[in-house]
């Protein structure tokens, strides 16, 4: 008796699976006979993993007192990529705060993976950048972005996909597609070039600033008329490069 039970529901469900794709099969057969232009939808969900090496930098004084920091998002060069996070301290910001401990922002130093890109990783920066607001002291009218070469790039793109996120941005010998010029208009920028640039031609950051401009922004650019590629080293050595960034401020936005 108890055998003839387990048959009859092995049976029936056979039967009710068997007719649910007799059902979907039929659908599907009739919508491929109708003809023409059909409005669709469709809708999978995803779950995704983000993850990041990076190099974090609290200015002397940090937690002593009630205040909110400044922050600086830098990123860093091709040369600069892979799993060893000395290297990012080769160029900018991070190898500075090696030895200027009173540098007056937060330094947040992300390190892209090998073979891979800034501009691929927006997604990835920008939940990082979330993360250290919600985790540390940050003046979120104060956060500003920056990059040479690669970090340059990313800096152009990040920027524009992000517009609403950083109070200016200095991007250094990169370039970006002048229709990011839509979303840049209202973002202080600052960039920097080598007129003498063999590698990431100088005519790349003047079309994306001039584009700006066009569109009644607020961009400038500096070129180094005997600078090659490494326009960084002036740019970052230079004091008023920082005072400039920390003159500009966004409307109070917390994350």
């Amino acid at each position: 008796m108890r055998a003839a039970y387990l048959l009859f529901f092995v049976f029936a469900a056979s039967f009710l699976i068997g007719c649910a794709q007799m059902e979907k099969s039929e659908m599907k057969s009739d919508l491929l006979k109708q003809e023409g232009q059909h409005a669709q939808t469709f809708k999978k969900e995803i779950t995704k993993t983000l993850s990041c090496k990076y190099l974090l930098f609290l200015p002397e004084g940090y937690g002593k007192e009630q205040k909110r920091w400044p922050l600086m998002l830098f990123l860093h060069g091709a040369g600069e990529r892979g799993d060893d996070l000395n290297k990012v301290k080769v160029h900018g910001p991070p190898k500075i705060v090696e030895t200027r401990k009173d540098f007056p922002f937060i330094v947040v130093s992300p390190q892209c993976p090998e073979d891979d890109w800034w501009t691929k990783k927006t997604e990835m920066l920008i939940n990082l950048l979330d993360d250290i607001i919600a985790r540390y002291d940050v003046d979120t009218q104060r956060v500003y972005l920056t990059g040479l070469s690669m970090g340059g790039y990313g800096s152009w793109a990040l920027a524009s996909e992000y517009p609403d996120r950083f109070a200016a941005a200095v991007p250094i010998c990169g370039g970006g597609n002048r229709i990011m010029s839509i979303f840049l208009k209202d973002t202080p920028i600052w960039a920097f070039h080598g007129a003498k640039d063999s590698v990431v031609p100088v005519e790349e950051s003047k079309e994306m600033v001039e584009a700006i401009n066009a569109r009644g922004g607020n961009a400038k650019l500096t070129i180094y008329p005997e600078a090659n590629h490494d326009s960084w080293t002036e740019t970052y050595n230079n004091q008023e490069v920082y005072d400039w960034l920390l003159e500009h401020r966004r409307a109070s936005q917390e994350k």
